[in-house]
């Protein structure tokens, strides 16, 4: 709200707090004038003793310029009775009250409004998004290499199982044929008897 004003007087009117969240600002400096100026400049000041002139916009009847500090995006845009600084890819760091000040800067005499409260201007940090590492192998090729490897696993042991199987058969056929020859205990062999135990004839027994 602003109040009427005599003659040759600016007054100016703010908001108290702007939140920014998508890294973009649009800050809004209400005026009234009721003076006879023709040219005017209007400023965008940052930190509680306006040290820092963010950008500014000057206008008359015919021409407006505007100009921009070097470490910010700002653009002033001049509409009847106010001014809109647009502010762009804010930082953090960039969090601080900012106050609008409008000039009248010709025919004299020359007015400027006297300080507002200004706006603080909260610039909200981007959360950091980390992505991880991408393989350098599409994958596609590891499918491929991981079923290949598979197969061989599969085909190896297959391989393996029957090595075993057969291996396994030939020890049995070969215990089949082992020599059946009767032997004479150890200790009979010092008693005379031949190596070997001849054929009994159990014929001679029957009557």
């Amino acid at each position: 709200f602003l109040p009427s004003v005599p003659e040759n007087k600016i007054l100016v009117a703010q908001r108290p707090l702007l939140t920014v969240a998508n890294k973009t600002a649009t800050l809004v400096c209400n005026y009234t004038y009721n003076g006879t100026g023709k040219e005017f400049r209007a400023s965008l000041h940052k930190g509680t003793d306006s040290a820092v002139e963010v950008c500014f916009i000057s206008w008359n009847t015919t021409k407006i310029s505007s100009n921009s500090n070097k470490e910010f995006n700002c653009q002033g845009i001049h509409d009847k009775d106010k001014v809109i600084f647009n502010l762009w890819n804010m930082s953090a760091s960039q969090t601080d009250i900012y106050f609008c000040k409008i000039e009248a800067m010709y025919p004299p005499p020359y007015v400027y409004n006297e300080k507002s409260n200004g706006t603080v201007i909260h610039v909200k940090e981007t959360p950091i998004q980390t992505q991880e590492p991408q393989s350098a192998i599409p994958l596609w090729i590891m499918v491929a290499v991981t079923g290949v490897l598979a197969f061989y696993s599969m085909l190896i042991t297959a391989v393996f199982i029957n090595y075993w199987q057969k291996s396994k058969k030939n020890t049995y056929h070969q215990s089949d044929y082992m020599n059946m020859t009767p032997r004479h205990p150890p200790y009979q062999k010092n008693k005379g008897y031949p190596s070997y135990a001849p054929t009994r004839d159990y014929t001679a027994y029957r009557s």
